[in-house]
């Protein structure tokens, strides 16, 4: 029979919280030069983002000139930033010559 461990309240207490790293927001930036199908499979694809959250994320960014594709720990956030930025341009516009913009902004 394994014996109990028993922790005093004044030792668990002295225990310093766990860290979490700091989150940060995938922000996709609008312009004029990619359509709502190509929006919606970048976000699809490099998100895996539902239709409809691709959607509606498209919606937004045309609406309002961004929106929040992702909140995650930096190194992930970069990643996806560089996905993005590698994308490739619109194949439905002939004048697109190259991805979108997005910038990354801490979660507060």
């Amino acid at each position: 029979m394994a014996a109990e461990q028993h922790v005093c309240p004044e030792v668990q207490a002295a225990q310093p919280a766990p860290r979490t790293a700091p989150l940060w927001h995938v922000v996709l930036l609008d312009d004029d030069d990619h359509t709502y199908a190509y929006v919606i499979e970048m976000l699809s694809k490099l998100f895996r983002h539902s239709l409809e959250t691709a959607y509606r994320m498209a919606c937004e960014v045309d609406t309002t000139g961004r929106v929040i594709v992702a909140t995650l720990v930096f190194e992930q956030a970069e990643y996806k930033q560089q996905q993005i930025h590698a994308y490739g341009p619109d194949p439905r516009i002939e004048r697109c010559c190259g991805s979108m913009r997005c910038v990354l902004e801490p979660a507060e």
